[in-house]
């Protein structure tokens, strides 16, 4: 139950501010049907972060117990100094308005989470953890308690959420869980 808790935080900090939630809500803005939307991220969030709790957990067989931890204590703080940098939206919303709400946002978001700050904490979670299931199903919990009150709440959301306060306050988080990866082993 650890795995679950701790990647369904981590992935819900992680996504506050980031550029998967800003699509969240040019999605809403763009389609009316929010259970597609919704759907959409569903499924692309299962198959990216599914895939990426594999890597981490076939990744990290390769290395001895003591360079494990120290990668996964780097990479949670790696993680946490990335937080602190804001994130930009991209114009690729436009090519995928014909698609529809859902396929629209399973092609978007999956393409948004490669290379990105809460696909590589999956990798990381994965590798600490080695449990794909809870580590997936944790990750994509997150991803949907930070996207889908954007999806229903949107602008007036983000207009009160003190983003820079939020992002500190998740950074730090990160960086704390780094550091006592890095100097208590489990």
């Amino acid at each position: 139950m650890e795995a679950l808790f701790t990647s369904t935080l981590t992935v819900a900090l992680a996504e506050i501010g980031d550029k998967t939630q800003l699509l969240s809500l040019l999605l809403a803005a763009r389609f009316s049907n929010k259970r597609a939307i919704i759907a959409g991220i569903l499924l692309a969030t299962i198959i990216n972060h599914g895939l990426s709790a594999w890597l981490g957990q076939y990744s990290i067989q390769w290395l001895s117990s003591d360079w494990v931890q120290y990668i996964l204590s780097g990479s949670f703080i790696a993680i946490g100094l990335w937080i602190l940098i804001p994130d930009k939206m991209d114009e690729e919303t436009n090519l995928m308005a014909n698609l529809g709400p859902f396929f629209a946002t399973l092609i978007l978001f999956f393409l948004a989470e490669i290379g990105d700050k809460t696909q590589v904490a999956t990798v990381v979670l994965g590798a600490q953890y080695q449990n794909l299931l809870w580590v997936t199903l944790g990750t994509t919990i997150g991803m949907l308690l930070a996207n889908i009150p954007v999806i229903y709440f949107g602008e007036a959301l983000m207009k009160r959420l003190p983003l820079n306060a939020t992002r500190i306050l998740a950074a730090s988080l990160f960086i704390i869980m780094g550091i006592i990866t890095g100097f208590w082993p489990s």
